[in-house]
């Protein structure tokens, strides 16, 4: 049963334009059956974090930091697309079901893949950006990672040049150490007004991804309403995948180490 303390928005809905296919620059119509079950989705799974409005207000937010993703911007963090532009359902989908390490949000893999889906057109219907065609944008392309990545003494001569790009681009804001302390971190905020402390780039989870792919889209996409911007334009392709052996070979392990 839907909660009887969340009116139906019928009148709202029938203009809505939500769910978009992959790499499509234009809204599609609204699939209402399929924003009805989402609602039920998100009553039972997601309400009390980012509360009934989708505004991240939800009964357990102010015990969470950070604070629960408000929906009603728009705005996403982890995507494919450009920055400022509204992620893809599989962005959406992966967020979901890989959950963001060092965060609430954890993994949904209980939920079926139609639940997923459905969840996802409810999540947008909290914001009108998801309206507008100038929002949409196709998934920029990433490389693959290069073949010196696995070749332990081609890949040191990366990770010396990677280190100096690392100390004149990322540092002001990540720390000489990448620890995320860096002399600007303090003031930092999000578009949100909460504070957002750069991450500390040692761990061995990060929110973005594990893998040197993730590390790449985040360079090459930002992350929306943060100070983390884009570097497509200012860093070559070389450069980034220079931070990025820089980044992983200073990664802090996961679990206890165990002498030999």
């Amino acid at each position: 049963m839907l909660s009887p303390t969340m009116p139906p928005r019928l009148p709202a809905l029938c203009l809505l334009i939500l769910a978009t296919p992959l790499g499509a620059e234009e809204p599609a119509p609204l699939d209402f059956n399929l924003y009805m079950q989402g609602r039920y989705v998100f009553e039972r799974n997601c309400i009390v974090c980012h509360g009934p409005r989708g505004d991240g207000n939800g009964e357990l937010s102010p015990t969470l930091k950070p604070r629960p993703r408000s929906f009603r911007e728009g705005m996403f963090k982890f995507r494919t697309t450009p920055l400022g532009m509204l992620p893809t359902d599989d962005d959406l989908r992966r967020t979901i079901r890989g959950g963001l390490s060092g965060t609430a949000m954890g993994m949904f893999t209980q939920l079926s893949d139609e639940e997923v889906s459905a969840v996802i057109t409810y999540v947008k219907s909290f914001s009108r950006r998801w309206r507008k065609a100038e929002n949409y944008a196709p998934q920029v392309t990433l490389p693959p990672t290069p073949a010196w990545f696995k070749e332990d003494g081609a890949r040191q001569t990366h990770v010396v040049a990677g280190a100096k790009l690392f100390a004149v681009n990322c540092a002001t804001c990540h720390g000489d150490k990448a620890d995320g302390k860096g002399p600007a971190a303090v003031a930092l905020k999000d578009i949100w007004g909460h504070p957002a402390a750069p991450s500390d780039l040692r761990q061995p989870h990060l929110r973005c991804g594990d893998a040197p792919g993730d590390l790449l889209r985040v360079l090459a996409t930002g992350l929306n309403g943060t100070a983390m911007v884009s570097f497509d334009q200012t860093l070559t392709e070389a450069q980034r995948w220079d931070i990025i052996a820089f980044l992983m070979s200073i990664r802090l392990p996961s679990g206890p180490v165990l002498g030999g």
